[in-house]
């Protein structure tokens, strides 16, 4: 049985005791009433056979509770003969009986009833699969409960808003992920348990937007419980410092942040900085809500990280040419990494870095393999909000993949690249939190230092 159906079982039972102490007043009172009891019994017993037709229903005929049912409309029954007897019946021993046979039928509901959950995911981009991954592999190995991933659509903004392109990156994702189609599914039919999304921003991001439907507004119509889980790992916070607090709002109050049942983030801390920017902003009085909804049991994002990192990975023939010396040996590779942020904030000064980073890394192949992996949503973004770099930038790209001394990486397996890099260099960002995890080494860049002018 449906786990969202359970709630109708705790239902039945407690109607099922209201009932009995409704008899138990009756019979009880100075003046017995006993054609109060008579219509309780009535009342009770019809409501164990609807309780039966829902579980036959659910379970199929001959299940262990819907026997344990037909007892107890047995003993309603005589119950119900019995007080109207010129023996009767005693307020204390209708009861006692009643409270048996209910017990029973609740133990055999627990007993006797499997409840199976459907959890669905429905991720957006493939490279940020890696947020949700561990908790579908967890689910989907659980024999009670049917776990789907639906990646689901998104748009490209234009600069006033509008939405252009749309994305759909469903073959994306790992072998091992069997996914279904968007298109194809009944969401309000089968409404799932549990859903779990990566994107909290709803209509709020500038760049890019899932399709409408999936907003959180609509997503909580179709389940009974909706998990947040962040794309992204931050910098542990530093919960007493108000402007630490003032640069997490952006991430914190986010729709999907608001409206989810359960917002998973990175720790402990992180969980104690998001319940202070939340009550912050709705008012004290809101915070045991917060203190309920978020919490601080990690991010898978490290998870799978820390599982892959003991496995050999696929490194592709390409990668292989040039990260080999001449003698067969392995040249260090660098992550570079360039985030959305520094282009919004840096603009030409950030063009004018890649290009000087580049050079660098370019006279240095011989020892050093750089592997560029720009944040995924870098181009969309120049192209939404600072196109006046859109054509320098994709000329950095185009020039960079056909000299092919470096490795240009826009594959939805971000993991690959920070596992076989040995360093990590580039702009502040989630990715430097991941590298601790590795205990690799970190340099952030500077974009007011260009090494080829000073030089």
């Amino acid at each position: 049985m449906r786990q969202s159906k359970a709630k109708q079982i705790t239902n039945y039972i407690a109607l099922f005791r209201k009932i009995v102490e409704g008899i138990y007043t009756s019979l009880s009172a100075k003046n017995v009433d006993i054609e109060g009891a008579c219509s309780y019994l009535e009342m009770c017993q019809q409501r164990a056979i609807d309780f039966g037709t829902f579980i036959e229903g659910e379970e199929g005929e001959g299940h262990p509770t819907v026997k344990m049912l037909e007892e107890f409309c047995e003993v309603l029954y005589e119950i119900h003969e019995e007080i109207q007897s010129e023996r009767g019946l005693s307020a204390d021993s209708a009861k006692a009986r009643l409270d048996t046979m209910v017990n029973r039928i609740e133990e055999s509901a627990n007993k006797d009833i499997t409840l199976t959950t459907v959890k669905l995911f429905l991720p957006y981009k493939a490279s940020m699969w890696d947020s949700l991954e561990s908790v579908w592999m967890k689910a989907n190995e659980d024999p009670n409960c049917t776990a789907i991933v639906i990646p689901i659509p998104y748009f490209d903004k234009n600069p006033d808003g509008s939405v252009k392109q749309m994305h759909y990156e469903g073959n994306d994702y790992p072998e091992n992920v069997p996914v279904v189609s968007f298109e194809n599914f009944d969401f309000m039919g089968v409404h799932p348990d549990e859903v779990y999304i990566h994107n909290p921003y709803d209509d709020w991001n500038y760049v890019t937007s899932v399709h409408p439907y999936f907003y959180t507004d609509n997503i909580k119509k179709f389940t009974d419980k909706l998990i947040y889980i962040p794309y992204f790992v931050l910098a542990e916070p530093d919960v007493d410092n108000p402007d630490v607090l003032e640069s997490l709002k952006g991430y914190v109050l986010s729709k999907g942040v608001v409206n989810a049942d359960e917002v998973i983030v990175q720790s402990e801390q992180m969980r104690e900085a998001y319940i202070r920017v939340l009550s912050a902003q709705f008012g004290e009085d809101t915070r045991p809500s917060w203190e309920a909804k978020i919490k601080g049991t990690g991010s898978p994002k490290v998870e799978r990280l820390l599982r892959l990192s003991k496995e050999e990975q696929e490194i592709p023939e390409e990668w292989k040419k040039i990260i080999t010396k001449p003698d067969g040996s392995r040249k260090k590779i660098i992550f570079y990494n360039t985030s959305v942020v520094a282009m919004l904030n840096q603009k030409q000064k950030m063009i004018d870095k890649i290009k000087d980073a580049l050079e660098v890394f370019k006279e240095c192949q011989d020892d050093v393999a750089l592997l560029w992996r720009p944040h995924p949503l870098t181009m969309a973004t120049i192209e939404s909000m600072v196109p006046e770099i859109r054509d320098q930038y994709k000329k950095i790209i185009e020039d960079y993949r056909t000299e092919g001394w470096g490795i240009y990486d826009d594959t939805p397996n971000m993991d690959r690249a920070i596992i076989i890099s040995d360093a990590y260099y580039g702009d502040p960002s989630s990715l430097v939190q991941l590298y601790e995890k590795l205990e690799k080494p970190i340099m952030i860049q500077n974009v007011d230092v260009l090494e080829k002018e000073s030089v």
